[in-house]
């Protein structure tokens, strides 16, 4: 046994913190779809961002190479993990930052609220962070007496409005600016009464209550997007400067990095600084990109912190091909595409990660097994668009069908845990039912016989059947199924099988032979006439050349300028 498998774990721990949903997807998407506001600020949103990523990404030529260089530096990356991990920590070591290494999210949380309380402050500033979401690091942090206060507009809209964020990049998608306008008015202390809800007067607004706290606090917390193996460089970018300020002003410095972020060169952040900011929210490039390495005496925060995240993400690197989503660059392009996001809004899939790519990463930091997450896996058509978006090439549907294979290895106590989840559901009924039927032709002619007459009793008078009971019931609750046939296919060859079907009436027969009599030579001539068209055509385009070039040489000769001819030519054609 070699020191590193020593007192390891056969499997890898899963992860903790705001990854686990409250109820199912689908139990919660049937509700929020019946919120027209949500879903009328989705579509606005979306549909923008989609159409500005199109036009950015029809600039580059190489786009598709960029997605391959990106993909194959994560592969990369998740090859050389503890090796380009240990790198880091060497590297921003050596230029006074400190590595703390956490396993869990309470562990992440636990350490950040110790380095906070040492420089013995009670408020502290954040920029948008999506691992200290995973962690629940501002509900940790609130339960201990610290208060976090969210500097990015839209994370500190979703804070204010005491809700959670249901988009990657843009956590406030699902609110308009009225009710932006009235949740400033609500919790901004002494914000103007007449507050209108234009964009400027709203950011105004927020900038006016951030300032103080950007001077004041002495305390900032960030995650970050990429952390340079070579160098022991973290990389933020933003679009607003809130992230500048964070990183400038404070004397302490905690930065939240889940192991998966690390890249090995600083040239290959090149690749993702283009990948980026087009596919998230449809720039050319970040309006703000932050590097900063280790600590500059007299320059920026003297007390420089890295946690270093597992929470889970050793589990999914486990498995072969759930694994791609660790490529994750948190750019949004999934969401922005899904049909099923954009009608069930982020806050369906309960967890901090919504989409097509939470439907794949969440249920891997927590378990397929764990019963918050194993429906997100379903919360997909398999359309392939994500797919087809994702800058880094993550094949999100065949991981969602990988998925789902897991859940029902679970679901029979073939899972990792070996446990079973609980009675036989409405499904596995179903699908019991289903193997005995179609694995016996005769058992399927009675289950016909017996079903065939109910289904035309259920359709009544209008030969419809618009409301079935049970798990049956969610295709009619959407659509209609036609009264089932008199006799099946089945009962119907068994009588007419040999026999020569029966002669048509006359008035129904066709002479085919005299058919072909009368439309004989029809298509040669046709093709004849065609062709003499044809002909007359180029002729009359050969004249019409000729006279051109006689006028051209006329107007020549003439000294005629180009609008003379022009002015010509338009009599000429009159004419």
């Amino acid at each position: 046994m070699t020191v590193t498998q020593l007192g390891m774990p056969t499997v890898p721990p899963h992860g903790q913190g705001n990854i686990f949903a409250d109820e199912s997807f689908t139990r919660h998407a049937a509700r929020d779809l019946h919120d027209e506001t949500m879903r009328g600020n989705l579509n606005f949103a979306l549909s923008k961002i989609r159409t500005k990523r199109a036009t950015v990404v029809s600039e580059m030529p190489d786009w598709q190479h960029l997605r391959t260089a990106g993909s194959e530096i994560k592969q990369n990356v998740l090859a050389r993990l503890p090796e380009l991990l240990e790198q880091f920590e060497q590297n921003f070591t050596a230029r006074g930052g400190h590595v703390h290494w956490a396993r869990d999210a309470e562990e992440a949380n636990r350490i950040a609220l110790d380095l906070i309380r040492e420089q013995g402050v009670t408020e502290v500033s954040k920029i948008k962070s999506m691992a200290t979401q995973e962690t629940g690091l501002n509900e940790y942090l609130e339960a201990h007496g610290i208060e976090a206060v969210e500097t990015d507009l839209a994370e500190e809209i979703v804070q204010l409005g005491h809700d959670k964020p249901s988009h990657i990049v843009v956590p406030a998608i699902h609110r308009n600016r009225s009710e932006i306008r009235d949740i400033f008015k609500k919790e901004i202390p002494g914000v103007r009464k007449d507050l209108s809800d234009d964009p400027a007067e709203l950011a105004e607004a927020s900038r006016k209550r951030l300032r103080r706290k950007f001077f004041e606090n002495k305390v900032a917390v960030s995650g970050t997007n990429f952390g340079v193996a070579e160098s022991g460089t973290l990389t933020i970018v933003e679009s607003e400067g809130n992230g500048r300020m964070c990183l400038t002003l404070p004397d302490t410095l905690i930065t939240f990095m889940g192991i998966e972020k690390v890249i090995p060169r600083f040239e290959d952040l090149e690749v993702f600084l283009q990948l980026l900011p087009r596919s998230s929210t449809g720039e050319r490039m970040n309006p703000y990109t932050s590097l900063w390495t280790g600590v500059t005496p007299g320059d920026g925060p003297q007390n420089m912190h890295v946690i270093l995240i597992d929470n889970g993400r050793t589990a999914v690197l486990k498995d072969e091909l759930g694994r791609q989503a660790l490529h994750c660059i948190r750019c949004s392009a999934c969401l922005n595409v899904c049909p099923v996001y954009q009608r069930a809004g982020g806050h369906s899939y309960g967890s901090v990660y919504p989409g097509p790519i939470g439907a794949i990463l969440s249920p891997q930091l927590g378990g397929i097994e764990a019963e918050a997450n194993n429906s997100l896996p379903y919360a997909s058509s398999l359309c392939g668009a994500c797919y087809e978006v994702c800058p880094v090439k993550i094949n999100i549907p065949d991981v969602l069908v990988h998925l789902r294979g897991k859940d029902i290895d679970a679901q029979h106590g073939k899972g990792e845990e070996g446990t079973k989840r609980g009675m036989p559901t409405q499904m596995d009924g179903m699908m019991a039912g289903a193997r005995v039927a179609f694995g016996s032709g005769k058992v399927l002619g009675r289950a016909e016989k017996a079903l065939l007459p109910a289904g035309r009793v259920v359709a009544g008078k209008d030969h419809r059947i618009d409301k079935l009971p049970g798990l049956v019931g969610g295709w009619t609750k959407y659509r209609d199924i036609d009264t089932p046939p008199k006799e099946s296919f089945r009962s119907w060859w068994k009588k007419n099988r040999g026999k020569a079907p029966a002669p048509r009436p006359a008035s129904e027969r066709v002479d085919v032979e005299e058919l072909i009599r009368a439309n004989r030579g029809k298509a040669e001539a046709l093709h004849e006439q065609q062709a003499k068209r044809y002909a007359k055509d180029q002729d009359d385009y050969t004249r019409l050349m000729a006279s051109e070039r006689v006028a051209i040489q006329r107007s020549q000769a003439k000294g005629d300028t180009v609008a003379d001819y022009a002015r010509g030519t338009e009599e000429d054609y009159e004419a």
